[in-house]
């Protein structure tokens, strides 16, 4: 494989309903798409999973961008690889910035697939091409607005309600969530925001029999978490601390936690996802697909990597319509009445891209060479 051009478009996609957590709440996404196309004509397409600010971590869209263009993009343009798994290895000696090594590294994986004429899930190495959904609700203004957005979301059929939390806006909230919905597959996920002094808390909330606590504290912290684990029953679920295969291994040895949300744009891309999945996957951790308010390239590419065999938990992959009017592939994203989505069978991401909704939508864009 060898990449001709990159061409980086940002878009402006406004969300059908706010979105907030610990870090504040988001209306609409700037959301940067990579398309790589090859010496032979062929493409492929990357979403980058970048927030609007530097809080989920520190990367965001406009540091993205710069990356993007003046730094990966000249790095991959023009280099001879074996293969997309290779492409990593390329972009490696930049330290960090892997949301942006994850929008070109995923769009390379699409556009070998799509050569390849097979679905993007299989040449991963994907198993399981019916995967589990569960849905992510943000904090809202009131618990009587809550309890109704999850009534919607289980009768839509999902399997999981993931609760975001944050002080002021836990045991009591998660208390009046089971004592309307009963034992429903439900978590709690704190973004950061707690910290070991807060240990009593999660120790009372584990009579509520929560399937996990997401991060409950600092983003970069793998030691404390260990701590708080040893005090809680309720399993801990590492997120922003694992940003690759060794930060797995470490937390595994440590047994900072039970389970790992695995993000693509986090660790990276696919090839990262790939090998925390195995050293996951053999220590007998679970792993679920994480969301970032993905548009639908970044989404089919969320579905793809579900598929793999340590995916066993269900994860943030849900239909357009929950975020979008009008989504950027079609057909759009959809979840069957048993909570569950197919992967297409389609060469590559199996989704065709909406590139005059993506004109419309447009803010900036540039092509390399």
């Amino acid at each position: 494989m060898k990449i001709k051009s990159i061409e980086l478009i940002e878009i402006n996609l406004p969300l059908v309903h706010f979105f907030e957590t610990s870090f504040g709440r988001t209306y609409e996404r700037r959301i940067i798409l990579a398309r790589v196309e090859d010496d032979k004509g062929n493409e492929g397409w990357g979403e980058c999973t970048a927030g609007e600010t530097p809080s989920y971590s520190e990367e965001w869209t406009n540091s993205c961008w710069e990356v993007l263009q003046h730094i990966l993009a000249p790095m991959v343009i023009g280099k001879e690889v074996a293969s997309a798994e290779n492409v990593w290895d390329i972009m490696k000696e930049i330290r960090g910035n892997r949301m942006a090594k994850a929008t070109i590294e995923t769009a390379c994986w699409d556009l070998e697939a799509k050569k390849l004429n097979i679905p993007l899930w299989r040449h991963l190495g994907g198993v399981n091409q019916v995967i589990a959904c569960g849905v992510s609700i943000g904090i809202q203004d009131t618990v009587d607005e809550l309890l109704e957005k999850i009534q919607t979301e289980l009768d839509t059929g999902y399997q999981r309600i993931k609760i975001k939390i944050s002080p002021k806006w836990d045991y009591d909230v998660i208390a009046k969530v089971r004592e309307t919905f009963g034992d429903i597959p439900l978590m709690g996920d704190a973004n950061s925001a707690y910290t070991l002094a807060d240990t009593e808390l999660f120790k009372r909330m584990d009579d509520f029999n929560l399937m996990m606590f997401e991060q409950p504290l600092p983003h970069d912290d793998i030691i404390d978490h260990a701590k708080l684990q040893r005090e809680v029953k309720t399993p801990i679920c590492l997120d922003e601390p694992i940003k690759s295969p060794e930060d797995a291994r470490k937390a595994i040895e440590l047994k900072s936690g039970k389970i790992i949300n695995l993000k693509n744009g986090r660790v990276g891309g696919h090839n990262q996802s790939k090998k925390i999945e195995k050293i996951c996957r053999e220590a007998g951790i679970p792993v679920w697909c994480g969301g970032m308010l993905e548009s639908g390239i970044g989404r089919a590419h969320n579905i793809a990597i579900s598929t793999l065999a340590g995916y066993t938990m269900p994860g943030d992959v849900s239909a357009s319509k929950r975020y979008w009017h009008e989504d950027i592939i079609e057909p759009a994203v959809e979840v069957s009445l048993t909570g569950t989505i197919v992967a297409p069978e389609g060469a590559g991401i199996g989704f065709e891209i909406k590139r005059d909704r993506i004109d419309k939508l447009m803010v900036r864009r540039v092509e390399i060479k």
